[in-house]
């Protein structure tokens, strides 16, 4: 929810902080362990010998027949466990660091917030390798070198007035905590601001975090910070890395070396020794929640690191998520406008609406937008065209009989590609190859329905042949290295139409692109989840701020069958503060968040009868409270997923604290009865509800 976590947070007692430092002279027998085993508990273990470990410090230790590598995260004088049943501890790992004191604090606080095991959490949150008994590779393992001229710094641009504003005002709040949202339009330069700040950070020898929401923002941005700090060691971070970049990155993270720390939301998990600083970019974006294991959320958690730590954090955005408007509006967040484009003769791109209904599209493309793109042509000036579906047609089906192909793992369609003519679960991954004929009648006619990203781009080949037309989306850049040179390429003026989806959305600067036209906008018009209208603005404001952003103006043009749609006079008169204040009106009314806190909690099992029994009686099991309500489990909309059947409880609750106890209480038992049959997890301030 993006509030400062001050009141009501159920804490894990801490029997001692010693990380990193000198026992003191009380003697200990017992180090309590976190282990990668699928149990909900933590492990005793006694102190033999001369072995003197520390609270934060790996550890090898015995788990039945094997060895496993685990993390010391209590000491004790006396254990609950008989002595004669204690295992004792094996060796000290000395490859890396021990985890600082503050880091087992951020993991005791995700895990009692998110409601997952405190020794789950503490492993998880670590790099495969290190989870590991065996020793790390050579090539992850440099000696530690003097970070080197950490603070020269060669600035990209001379900053605007209003760039120079807000940056002064954040770095006098250097060295202590503070939650700032920077509100700045598309093309506003925030990325500037965020180099000239770290300068400062780096300048007072601390270290500064930097999160992005996606893979394919980090090449771009990993680019400007070389190129402003060519002297200081960066450390790059996100789960496309192979282990041993990944188990480097974090062991220069956590030994201080890096001076800047630059990933996804796996980056905010490392433990970083000089915190000076935390950046959000693009904060609104839902890749922030973690979707499997640890549902956190990144965005959140820095929030609470930042205060941890001692020191600001920066929430940038064009778009603010509406918990972080409403923080500001609450006073718990300050916010910072950068309200103007930072190229010199750069303005907003003018926004217009297509309506469908008077100019039916021929193929997916109304003849407004084909124009413009001709228009685009032949000024040598490049386009983009946006929708969010990549693969050539959503369903493929059968005229005669109605048949449509669906995946027999999940109730979902599958989506036909063309490329390679597969058919392709969106949901579970599931693959088959395109059949000669209907399953039902026989019939070999069959059509596609719908459009993807692969179908716009054959019809834009064939009505501008001589076009340059390049693809970007998850199928057309599986490689990392095949992503970042393709975005070069485009940015060198390489392609004349751009098609894609999200991946295209935010972050990247394409000076030539002065055109976007939006595709298939109206789906989350209609959509019965409460997000849909504020994910809708943030998208096409987002994929808008890609137009204009030099001299050359820039136009929108989105098709749509609802034109007066407040929505859309809101982007068109790139007002967000408006839009925002209108939807926060409607959530108040509704008992939506940020009004109310939510929680879900889901079930999956082979038949649907028993998940939703399942959920019936967990709740009753936990009696929840006057101020909590339980809903009545119901179905997901997409109820089987990868062979599994899925239902869920939403639980709210006006009172954070109240909501938290009640989850506590209902996730001990849980934990305390597992069930063979059936897998469930809870979703605390969740943000997909399919």
């Amino acid at each position: 929810m993006g509030l400062l976590y001050d009141a009501g947070m159920k804490r894990l007692p801490t029997e001692i902080s010693t990380s990193g430092k000198s026992l003191p002279e009380r003697e200990f027998s017992y180090a309590r362990v976190a282990l990668d085993v699928p149990v909900a508990k933590l492990f005793d273990y006694a102190i033999a010998g001369e072995l003197k470990p520390r609270v934060g410090e790996r550890v090898t230790v015995p788990f039945g027949a094997r060895q496993r590598c685990g993390v010391v995260v209590e000491l004790q004088a006396a254990s609950s466990v008989p002595a004669q049943r204690l295992k004792p501890l094996g060796g000290v790992r000395d490859d890396a660091p021990p985890l600082p004191a503050d880091w087992l604090e951020l993991m005791r606080f995700l895990s009692s917030y998110y409601q997952r095991p405190y020794g789950e959490t503490v492993i998880a949150a670590l790099p495969p390798r290190l989870r590991s008994v065996k020793p790390l590779p050579r090539r992850s393992l440099p000696a530690d070198p003097a970070p080197g001229n950490a603070a020269h710094f060669v600035p990209n641009h001379v900053l605007t007035n209003a760039q120079a504003h807000v940056l002064e005002r954040l770095a006098s709040a250097l060295g202590r905590f503070g939650a700032f949202l920077l509100h700045g339009v598309t093309g506003s330069g925030k990325s500037e601001v965020y180099l000239h700040l770290i300068a400062r950070v780096l300048e007072r020898g601390a270290q500064a975090l930097v999160l992005v929401p996606e893979i394919s923002l980090t090449p771009q941005l990993e680019g400007q910070f070389r190129r402003a700090f060519p002297l200081a060691r960066l450390a790059v971070m996100h789960s496309g890395l192979e282990d041993v970049a990944r188990t480097s990155a974090w062991l220069d993270a956590a030994r201080g070396s890096a001076a800047i720390v630059l990933g996804t939301r796996l980056a905010l998990l490392a433990p970083l020794p000089r915190l000076g600083l935390i950046v959000v970019d693009e904060e609104h974006d839902p890749s922030f929640k973690q979707q499997e294991g640890l549902r956190y959320s990144a965005r959140d958690a820095a929030v609470y690191r930042a205060r941890l730590a001692g020191g600001p954090v920066v929430l940038g955005t064009a778009t603010p998520s509406l918990e972080t408007w409403h923080n500001f509006r609450s006073g718990r967040y300050e916010r910072l406008e950068l309200p103007e484009r930072a190229s010199p003769g750069s303005q907003l791109p003018r926004v217009r609406v297509v309506d469908l209904r008077r100019e039916p599209p021929q193929s997916g493309l109304a003849p407004a937008l084909v124009h413009a793109i001709e228009q685009r042509l032949a000024r040598g000036e490049q386009s983009l065209v946006f929708i969010n579906r990549r693969g050539y047609a959503p369903v493929l089906a059968c005229e005669a009989c109605g048949w449509a192909a669906g995946c027999e793992r999940c109730t979902a369609r599958m989506v036909l590609h063309a490329a390679d003519r597969r058919l392709r679960c969106h949901h579970c991954g599931a693959e088959a190859p395109v059949p000669a004929a209907c399953t039902t009648c026989g019939n070999v006619d069959l059509r596609p329905m719908g459009r993807g990203t692969q179908r716009i781009e054959e019809t834009l080949g064939a009505l501008f042949p001589a076009a340059r037309i390049v693809r970007i989306d998850r199928d057309s850049a599986r490689r990392r290295a095949e992503l970042v040179r393709t975005l070069e390429e485009v940015r060198q003026g390489g392609a004349d139409i751009l098609v894609g989806t999200q991946l295209l959305a935010k972050g990247h600067d394409f000076p030539g692109l002065t055109l976007v036209g939006v595709l298939n906008a109206d789906t989350a018009l209609v959509s019965t989840d409460y997000r849909a209208p504020e994910r809708l603005f943030a998208v096409l404001a987002q994929v808008a701020g890609r137009a204009g952003r030099r001299e050359r103006p820039g136009e929108v043009l989105i098709q749509t069958r609802y034109p007066e749609h407040p929505l859309f006079r809101a982007l068109a008169a790139h007002d967000f503060a408006g839009f925002a204040e209108s939807q926060l009106a409607e959530r108040r009314a509704a008992g939506f968040p940020p009004f109310v806190f939510e929680a879900a909690l889901r079930a999956e099992a082979p038949r649907l009868e028993r998940a939703l029994a399942f959920l019936r009686h967990a709740v009753s099991l936990a009696n929840p409270p006057s101020e909590v309500r339980c809903y009545d489990p119901v179905a997901h909309v997409i109820t089987r997923r990868a062979g599994y059947e899925r239902a869920q409880v939403l639980m709210h609750s006006a009172s954070r604290p109240a909501l938290q106890a009640f989850l506590a209480s209902l996730s001990e038992q849980l934990f305390a009865s597992p069930q063979r049959d059936v897998r469930w997890h809870l979703d605390v301030d969740p943000i997909e509800f399919d």
